[in-house]
């Protein structure tokens, strides 16, 4: 009986490790096209056509937003919400509403993490959250993880703060 063995190619282990970046960079593509889509919805035209009649609804493109990052329970990615002008009404997006920068998953995520022991070091649950109850997760292997974050977190805290410019504020007021 021979035992075969499989290898995988330089170009498959490459491939595998961008996949978070390929999916993270379709999903903000993705959120894009869906928010460009929105105010094409609104407007009634698409970006650069011109007006076709005279009584059509007010409003049109001014551009793009300051980038905003969106954090997901896959990653953060970064979107730019198209500016809308000449409105009836101010235009809130229903993909991505004004000064939201997280997910619901994620913003409920934080606190049960927290809450759950992950200031104290805890990470499975932590990681349960983030990657699903079907992860991989040895106790081996969050122990190897554990270590590695733990030796990150020391040689963060040796590090040299000279070339920090630090900026100090000092705000005092009595309001009764």
């Amino acid at each position: 009986m021979t035992q075969k063995t499989t290898t995988s190619s330089p170009q498959e282990s490459s491939t595998w490790e961008r996949l978070e970046d390929f999916v993270r960079d379709h999903v903000q593509q993705f959120i894009q096209a869906l928010l460009e889509e929105e105010v094409t919805e609104l407007l009634g035209r698409t970006k650069s056509a011109r007006r076709e009649a005279v009584d059509v609804a007010p409003g049109y493109r001014n551009g793009y937003g300051k980038p905003r990052r969106l954090t997901l329970t896959s990653g953060t990615i970064t979107v730019r919400r198209p500016r809308v002008r000449d409105l009836n009404e101010r235009f809130v997006s229903r993909v991505l509403p004004l000064f939201k920068r997280q997910t619901k998953e994620v913003g409920e995520l934080l606190p049960q993490l927290y809450l759950h022991g992950l200031a104290l070091g805890d990470f499975e649950l932590a990681l349960r959250g983030l990657l699903g109850q079907g992860a991989p997760l040895s106790p081996a292997s969050l122990l190897r993880l554990k270590t590695q974050w733990q030796a990150e977190y020391e040689t963060w805290k040796q590090r040299r703060l000279d070339d920090l410019e630090v900026v100090d504020l000092w705000a005092d007021g009595l309001y009764v």
